[in-house]
């Protein structure tokens, strides 16, 4: 098949574009930077921004399925950069793929668009989204999952969302890096009683979703317009995997701890003094962040395996020991 990977140089993005090329796939990839990588798998690159229409127009041309990856993360920023990438981005794309007669487009989406704050044991794709988000990054993919989701079937284009929780694996720029730097420098706490479940999903496991939604989306299929979570099938808990990871890097585990109300209490006042004093850089804890890591939040994946028949082959204990690698580099640094 002939596919644009949007961000195909990114985390995800790059093993799903891996993916695509072992099994002969024709891609493209979207990018902003220069990644060596690319160049090795002798992908085409296009570089640009997903807010350039006209570019994202010219990289979808001739391509079959669009796998949109590209977006901006993150817990603390400006309402229009937020927006502008990762709602008006993917606008960009929809309009694209139908101009172009794409076939299939691929969302990458997230559990937090309909995270509300409250646990969440086993969910499924039933769950609502909330009436309001305690961050922007959630608020802007939901809108740009209700617009793909809004385009199936237009312009003969069909479409879904998928939505892995917690990526990690090797190669992580975000999510790993950041708890092993807050590990050294003590600022790294256990927020809560520790005893919080959550879903995870290994990044290989989540790339291969990807293309497997992507191989059963048809017209006809019961894949389009539909919304899908993506993760290993049991939760685990978050601080004991935390502490594996820290053990892993040559780290102790976590000792020092606070309340999950007392975690809030201190978000809400980083927020403040952050926005009243325009202070660069991300607040050490925001309310987002202090429920995500003190409460459960774990998501059921048989809608997934039923419609496309997804089934992580790459276990956690696997994972765990494909990612030591990288994570001794990051203790030395």
């Amino acid at each position: 098949m002939k596919a644009l990977v949007t961000g195909g140089g990114g985390f995800l993005g790059l093993y799903i574009t891996e993916q695509l090329v072992a099994r002969g796939d024709d891609v493209r990839v979207l990018c902003r930077g220069e990644y060596p990588r690319l160049g090795e798998l002798g992908v085409e690159v296009v570089r640009g921004d997903v807010r350039d229409a006209a570019l994202v127009e010219a990289a979808c041309q001739d391509r079959e399925a669009v796998f949109h990856v590209a977006a901006v993360p993150g817990i603390w920023g400006s309402w229009d950069k937020f927006h502008s990438i990762n709602t008006v981005g993917t606008l960009n794309v929809i309009e694209a793929c139908q101009k172009a007669v794409a076939s299939k487009l691929i969302y990458t989406s997230s559990p937090s668009v309909i995270y509300d704050g409250r646990e969440h044991l086993g969910a499924d794709e039933s769950i609502a989204y909330p009436d309001s988000y305690l961050c922007h990054y959630p608020h802007t993919k939901r809108l740009a999952e209700e617009a793909v989701l809004k385009a199936n079937g237009e312009s003969g284009l069909a479409t879904c969302s998928l939505r892995p929780h917690l990526i990690w694996g090797p190669r992580d720029n975000h999510l790993i890096p950041r708890l092993v730097r807050r590990a050294k420098s003590r600022r790294l706490l256990r927020v809560g009683d520790g005893n919080n479940l959550i879903s995870m999903s290994y990044v290989e496991n989540a790339a291969a979703a990807h293309l497997k939604a992507a191989d059963a989306l048809t017209a006809d299929s019961p894949v389009g317009g539909q919304a899908y979570f993506i993760n290993e099938p049991e939760p685990v808990n978050l601080w004991s995997w935390v502490d594996q990871l820290l053990v892993l890097a040559g780290m102790a585990p976590i000792r020092r701890k606070i309340s999950a109300q007392g975690a809030h209490r201190i978000g809400a006042c980083c927020e403040t003094v952050y926005k009243i004093l325009r202070l660069p850089g991300e607040p050490p804890m925001t309310r987002f962040l202090a429920a995500q890591l003190s409460s459960s939040h774990y998501y059921s994946v048989e809608k997934a395996r039923r419609d496309f028949g997804y089934d992580p082959q790459i276990s956690i204990e696997e994972g765990m020991r494909r990612i030591q690698p990288d994570l001794a580099v990051l203790a030395d640094t």
